[in-house]
């Protein structure tokens, strides 16, 4: 094993009669090179916008989301106490969502109204988020609203203007009169007091009013649709999300009735959805490799060629064909690992001039200037074995070319 291992550097750095052969070897390690270092650098860009989405969506998003498992409201009584003296506890906000119409001036549209109580004005990572104005919800006697950016822009509303917004509901116990049918509907007046952007389906989806508004205009008496719970530290696990012993202790505690979900068990679409197009991105790249790596094997057979003659004296010297084999394996398996070496060097160079002066810039208005990047060990590990494996399964198929 040490022979074939010590026979195959060798012949990886020692000049070749024929020049092309060394050209061949050269591309062939130069293309697993690039190739390694775009899967390191394309992967860990694909991280960055990851961590862009979760970090916009976890800032609208609770750490704990507690529902009924029946019906559309619930009233939070007193078996949410327990939660007030919880120290994995930072806050327990119920809040109310509904579709509502609204209308500003002469112009109206449909959003989803989420009423929200004091207690969220303070633990929001909303505030983060803000383009205009700030995420209050109330002045005086005054009832505000925060709108997102596009239904702002549609409705033509700012925070400066002094219009209120109407938030129009039918009313669920009186009688629809045919003659007179606005009769029938419920309003609440509210000024804008700020307007807030995450991403496209937010921003044209969500406006955020106090919970006693909402209550009012759906005619509940304090009722909720959900109470939104925020951890401390105490209550995260190393993920960043609510720890199982916790969630374990929630669900007994709150019995069949409530359904008790995490933050990535409330959005299991998005978290599915980057988990598989991070993998399907891995393996398109990866195949890519694999025709890459296809340079390797006529580097070798034309290097087998060559050495015919060494290939004779070997067998004569007491090598069988394993050993001989073995020697060409090798080979191939060095010009690969070589390649990986230089390309994840170059992708991670790349990566970090990236990070550290942006020179990629972003096109258009997004919430970075220039691409994000966050590189990751296990990244980097699965390039290294599916990069090797490809190289060391090509290298095997020359094997037969030595017999």
């Amino acid at each position: 094993m040490r022979l074939s291992r010590f026979i195959a550097w060798r012949y990886l750095f020692a000049k070749k009669s024929h020049n092309v052969i060394n050209i061949i070897s050269i591309i062939s390690a130069a293309g697993i090179a690039i190739g390694c270092a775009a899967l390191v650098i394309i992967l860990s860009i694909y991280n960055g916008f990851d961590s862009i989405v979760r970090d916009l969506n976890d800032s609208h998003t609770a750490d704990v989301l507690v529902t009924p498992a029946t019906g559309k409201v619930f009233n939070p009584d007193a078996r949410f106490d327990f939660l007030k003296d919880d120290p994995r506890v930072r806050a327990a906000c119920g809040v109310l969502e509904e579709s509502v119409f609204v209308q500003y001036g002469d112009r109206n549209k449909v959003v989803v109204a989420k009423g929200v109580d004091s207690l969220y004005e303070r633990v929001t990572g909303l505030r983060e988020h803000l383009t205009e104005g700030e995420f209050s919800l109330g002045f005086g006697d005054l009832d505000q609203v925060v709108l997102g950016r596009t239904i702002a822009l549609e409705l033509g509303a700012r925070p400066a203007f002094l219009q209120p917004l109407v938030a129009w509901f039918p009313s669920r116990t009186a009688q629809v009169d045919l003659l007179n049918p606005l009769s029938s509907l419920r309003q609440v007046k509210l000024h804008p007091a700020g307007i807030v952007s995450l991403e496209q389906n937010f921003d044209q989806k969500y406006m955020f009013l106090p919970l006693d508004a909402l209550q009012e205009l759906l005619e509940y008496d304090g009722e909720v649709s959900g109470v939104e719970i925020y951890l401390t530290e105490a209550g995260l696990d190393r993920h960043r999300l609510a720890s199982r012993e916790l969630l374990t202790q929630l669900r007994a505690t709150l019995g069949d009735g409530f359904t008790v979900r995490d933050r990535q068990q409330q959005n299991t679409t998005l978290y599915k959805l980057l988990k598989y197009e991070k993998i399907a991105i891995y393996l398109i790249l990866l195949f890519v490799m694999l025709i890459i790596s296809f340079n390797i094997y006529g580097s070798l057979s034309m290097l087998i060629i060559e050495k015919r003659d060494d290939i004779a004296t070997f067998r004569s010297m007491g090598a069988d064909d394993s050993l001989i084999g073995q020697i060409f394996v090798r080979e191939g398996w060095l010009i690969s690992l070589l390649g990986i070496a230089v390309g994840i060097v170059l992708g991670l160079l790349v990566c970090w001039a990236q990070q550290r002066f942006g020179l990629v810039k972003m096109p258009g208005n997004f919430v970075v200037d220039a691409y994000p990047v966050v590189v990751r060990v296990a990244d980097i590990l699965i390039v290294i074995a599916g990069v090797a494996l490809i190289g060391w399964l090509i290298s095997l198929g020359t094997r037969r070319i030595t017999r």
